[in-house]
């Protein structure tokens, strides 16, 4: 038997909870009678509470996100039928919103809102005491940063060799962009440094490579970054041969020289950045309080991509309030030429709490009343074009960002990018019917007949990028529109060197 359970259903195997072991950590004389349980959505929900009641946990704590609400929700219920004696803990931003009318904070005994590190320790205690204590939603104490016990000892040495591990040298964001939870943040708050260090330095020792910061706003204080990528270069000159990967979210518009400097020490396949451009219209950043310079943001990320090694992942979003279908092309045509590696075309959600909800009247936001929250259509856009806009985004993944394509897909973009995708994704889903099971061969015959017979691109020319593209990525089997003869490339390593997931190694080889 368990005290306390802290669980969670992750999207991945591969996502480590960072919450669920900032819990534990915060625990004081509990800590040792609690156990950590992860899951993935997907898994059966019986499966599920059958690990969980193997445990006869006294208390369960349960991390609540947009991605398992409606999963989490049938497990609570399904547990209440079975072990109605357990008390059954709430917390995560999915539930600190909104949360009386939400069916599942209803049918658990207690929400805690927004932070847990200190307000879920101190009803544990009540309740191991025998307490029930009032009233059922809590909402959560915010402590001074050097308060929290870090939770980076709570990394089992499974999470060490295969998982990514989530750290954050800080919390929250001074920015106010109104689609983001981070817009009720005050500031940012940031983790003593030393300690922090130190803390990586043990998780390096311990064998971990691959590191993926939360944090909204690393670059925002360009001394604590150098002193973090300097910690990062330094085993990188110690041990080149045993490399590191290091994701972070950077400002688009903040790029100093000294930071500059030290980004372009770092070799290839080891430095990703997260960079949210989200839109370029100065009328819609203006409308969602979003501050950026976008003529400093463009020339950051040419200077990025054209002066470093670095890996880069770049945000725009679909259905902001007023930004119509032309406006948005224009912003992604933008950004296809600055040419970084991934464009992540997302698709406006109402995320509970976000002051984006503000804008519904007036510009007629339609959302799914259902997770993920997702925009159905606005005054600007209609149904029937927001879904073929999710649908270029879902094909846009498969073909742009997997990274599997490369010379095919500069032949598909040519000098208008978003108009000849989108014409694509429309013909695409009208041979299909379908966005997701597309196996890589189906995928490649559908881009060869496209380009062939609506461009009428030359056959002998798109067969042989496709081709080329196709077995690079590490494609075996002989193409419909290859000859008989053509010699089968040789089998290719597929296992990555070092620590550069896969995806970006395919992006990488392509430099």
């Amino acid at each position: 038997m368990t005290a306390i359970v802290l669980a969670t259903l992750n999207a991945r195997y591969a996502h480590a909870s960072l919450g669920l072991r900032y819990l534990r950590a915060n625990l004081g004389r509990h800590r040792d009678d609690c156990r950590i349980q992860e899951f993935i959505i997907g898994q059966k929900i019986e499966d599920i509470a059958e690990k969980i009641l193997a445990d006869a946990p006294r208390i369960l704590g349960l991390g609540v996100y947009i991605w398992n609400v409606e999963e989490t929700a049938r497990l609570v219920a399904q547990l209440k039928t079975l072990m109605p004696e357990m008390v059954i803990v709430l917390g995560g931003p999915e539930v600190s919103y909104e949360t009386q009318e939400q069916r599942i904070a209803m049918l658990a005994d207690y929400v805690i809102t927004g932070w847990g590190e200190v307000s879920f320790p101190a009803l544990v205690e009540k309740l191991l005491a025998g307490e029930k204590p009032e009233p059922r939603i809590i909402a959560g104490v915010q402590p001074p940063l050097p308060a929290l016990a870090l939770p980076y000892a709570e990394y089992t040495d499974e999470d060490v060799r295969q998982r990514y591990l989530y750290v954050e040298a800080s919390r929250g964001c001074p920015f106010k962009c109104e689609f983001c939870l981070s817009a009720l943040d005050k500031t940012a708050w940031p983790f003593p440094l030393e300690p922090f260090l130190a803390e990586l330095e043990t998780l390096y020792a311990r064998g971990a490579r691959q590191f993926k910061f939360v944090d909204r706003t690393f670059n925002l204080k360009v001394d604590t970054s150098l002193a973090i990528l300097g910690f990062f270069l330094a085993k990188l000159a110690a041990a080149p041969q045993d490399p590191v990967f290091v994701h972070f979210e950077l400002i688009p518009d903040h790029l100093p020289e000294r930071l500059k400097a030290a980004i372009q020490q770092f070799p290839p396949g080891t430095l990703q950045f997260e960079i949210g451009i989200q839109t370029f219209d100065p009328t819609v950043q203006t409308r969602i309080s979003r501050r950026q310079d976008n003529e400093r943001a463009a020339s950051n990320l040419r200077w990025l991509r054209d002066e470093c090694n670095a890996h880069l992942h770049v945000d725009l979003i679909a259905g902001l309030p007023g930004e119509d279908v032309d406006t948005f092309a224009r912003g992604f045509d933008k950004l296809v030429e600055l040419a970084p590696h991934e464009i992540q075309f997302g698709i406006l959600k109402r995320l509970r709490g976000a002051p984006i909800a503000r804008h519904t009247q007036e510009f007629g936001l339609r959302f799914n009343p259902d997770p993920p929250y997702n925009i159905l259509a606005t005054n600007v856009i209609d149904f029937a074009t927001m879904q073929r806009l999710s649908r270029f985004s879902r094909y846009w993944d498969l073909l742009a960002n997997s990274g599997r394509y490369p010379r095919s897909l500069r032949r598909l973009l040519g000098d208008s990018p978003f108009a000849h995708f989108l014409a694509f994704s429309d013909w695409l889903y009208a041979r299909t019917g379908q966005t997701h099971a597309l196996a890589q061969e189906r995928l490649v015959r559908a881009l060869y007949d496209f380009l062939c017979e609506i461009r009428h691109f030359d056959a002998g020319e798109v067969g042989s990028e496709l081709a080329g593209d196709y077995h690079a990525a590490g494609g075996r089997s002989r193409l419909p529109f290859e000859a008989a003869d053509a010699p089968m490339p040789a089998p290719r390593e597929r296992k990555n060197s070092g620590a550069t997931p896969t995806r970006q190694a395919r992006h990488l080889r392509q430099t």
